[in-house]
C-alpha cells in the first residue's frame, strides 16, 4: 500500500463562524484521533487533501501527517518546510471519515486515525468485475449486489481493490464472497454464502395481449369483492342469517295446528 505524505496545521478557529471562514480560506477542519491521548484539532489544504484521496487506494491511504504550528511568512530555517512553520514529529494516520454537503458534495471535515502499521485493522475496500461474463452475449445483464467487503490486515496490506473473474459466467450464475481470492495475510469478514455478483436474464416487456389477458383475470375478482362490501354495508342477510327466519316461521305453524 502506498504512503503519501500530507503537510497539515494545528487548529485554533473553532465555533461555526471561524470553521465557515476557514472553508471560504480554501481549509478543510479535521480532527486526528490519538490512542490513549485527548483528540488534536487540524485544517489541511483542500487542493492538496483532494489529491490525496485521488490516488489508486482512495480513502484506504496510508498518510504520513507533517504537523506543523502555522504558515511561514519568513524563508525557511533548517529543518522547517518552506512553507510551513515549526513541524511536528510525523503521524501515520488513515482516513476515519469525510463529511461531506450533501447537496454539492463540498467537503466539510475529515477525522484521521492514529494506526500502528504491525497491528491489523478493519477496513472497507471495493470489489470490481474482471472480464464479459458470456451471458451478456445472450442478452443477459450483470448484477452487482455489494460493492465493498470488510477485510482485516495489517496496513501495508491493504489492496486497493479486489478483483473477481466474471468471463465465465452465464445467464443465471453468480459469484460468491467465498469466491473472491486474496492473500493470506487478509481476512475477508463477510459472510461466505452471500452473492457478490449475478448474471440476470434479459427483461421482456409483456405484450399488449398478455397485459390485457392480466387484467381481464383480475377484473372479475375485483368486481366481487365489491359486491361483497355492498351487502355487508347494506346489511343484506346471509346464508346463516336467512335461516332463522324459515325456522321461526315452521314452529309458528306447527303451535296454530297444535291448536
Amino acid at each position: 500500500m502506498e504512503r503519501i505524505d500530507l503537510e497539515i496545521q494545528l487548529r485554533e478557529e473553532k465555533g461555526k463562524q471561524l470553521v465557515k471562514q476557514l472553508r471560504k480560506q480554501g481549509f478543510i477542519p479535521a480532527v486526528m484521533y490519538e490512542r490513549g491521548k485527548d483528540s488534536l484539532g487540524l485544517k489541511v489544504s483542500e487542493k492538496e487533501f483532494v489529491k490525496v484521496i485521488s490516488t489508486k487506494a482512495g480513502t484506504n491511504v496510508i498518510i504520513n501527517l507533517k504537523i506543523s504550528d502555522k504558515p511561514k511568512t519568513s524563508p525557511a530555517a533548517k529543518g522547517e518546510s518552506a512553507s510551513t512553520g515549526k513541524t511536528h514529529k510525523g503521524k501515520t494516520v488513515m482516513i476515519k471519515e469525510i463529511q461531506k454537503e450533501p447537496v454539492h458534495g463540498n467537503i466539510l471535515h475529515v477525522d484521521f486515525n492514529e494506526i500502528s502499521l504491525t497491528k491489523t485493522l478493519k477496513v472497507q475496500v471495493r470489489v470490481e468485475p474482471k472480464g464479459e461474463p458470456l451471458g451478456l452475449k445472450e442478452g443477459g445483464m450483470l448484477e452487482r449486489i455489494i460493492h465493498e467487503v470488510d477485510v482485516e490486515c495489517l496496513p501495508t496490506e491493504i489492496p486497493e481493490k479486489l478483483e473477481i473473474d466474471v468471463s465465465n459466467l452465464n445467464i443465471g450464475d453468480s459469484v460468491f464472497v467465498k469466491d473472491i481470492i486474496v492473500s493470506p495475510d487478509i481476512k475477508i469478514l463477510q459472510n461466505p454464502e452471500l452473492i457478490v455478483m449475478s448474471v440476470k436474464p434479459p427483461y421482456v416487456e409483456p405484450s399488449p395481449e398478455e397485459a390485457i389477458g392480466e387484467e381481464a383475470i383480475e377484473e372479475p375478482e375485483l368486481i366481487k369483492k365489491e359486491r361483497k362490501v355492498e351487502e355487508e354495508e347494506e346489511g343484506t342477510p346471509t346464508k346463516e342469517e336467512g335461516k332463522k327466519p324459515k325456522e321461526e316461521a315452521k314452529k309458528e305453524q306447527s303451535k296454530e295446528e297444535k291448536k
